[in-house]
């Protein structure tokens, strides 16, 4: 029961978070984050197969990671805009996940879970949870530390230390196109003139 629970859930992981496939990248390549993310081009499709799969198998009374994050992705796909995203319910399925078992916690959803704090708490709230993380030797120098940090600091209005972030983690990434974005996020938060 728990691994057909669990195979449903990753199935319906995967059918919401692919929906979102073909808005993610520009037509050079370059990345394009959830916020700025074209929702007219997310696959309906698979969002309208994915979402009832999540209430087939949680009702299962078995719950693993992967039922706990396909409501996640979910909840993305059913938002109209980031604004209008239910934040907060996001924040719930994290911490659930954080309370099923510290050491299936990993390092990505702490991050993810400091992002979705920010959207409900604000930016300085979520700035503590990363400072905890950086504690994590294994994350301490990761590029999405540094990436999470500097776009919780462009929000809070604190450009030059997003401005530090987005550098650091562009010099720390090994992948092409997440450089370049990072680059780009750092000219373009900087004051113009």
């Amino acid at each position: 029961m728990r691994r057909s629970a669990e195979i449903g859930g990753l199935l319906a992981l995967m059918l919401l978070t692919d929906a979102r496939r073909a808005a993610r990248t520009g037509s050079n390549g370059g990345l394009i984050p959830l916020d700025k993310q074209d929702r007219t081009r997310w696959d309906q499709a698979q969002i309208t197969e994915g979402v009832p799969l999540i209430s087939t198998w949680l009702s299962q009374g078995v719950v693993g990671r992967y039922q706990v994050q396909a409501p996640i992705a979910a909840i993305h796909d059913e938002a109209r805009n980031i604004a209008s995203t239910d934040w907060p319910q996001i924040l719930a399925f994290y911490q659930l996940r954080k309370w099923m078992s510290d050491d299936r916690w990993s390092r990505g959803t702490a991050r993810n879970r400091a992002i979705a704090a920010s959207m409900v708490h604000g930016p300085e709230a979520a700035l503590m949870h990363l400072d905890a993380l950086a504690a994590d030797a294994r994350i301490a120098t990761h590029y999405r530390l540094d990436a999470a940090r500097a776009h919780l600091y462009e929000r809070a209005g604190d450009i030059a230390k997003a401005v530090f972030h987005f550098k650091a983690a562009a010099q720390r990434t090994a992948n092409f196109a997440e450089r370049n974005y990072l680059l780009a996020k750092a000219s373009r938060v900087l004051p113009k003139g």
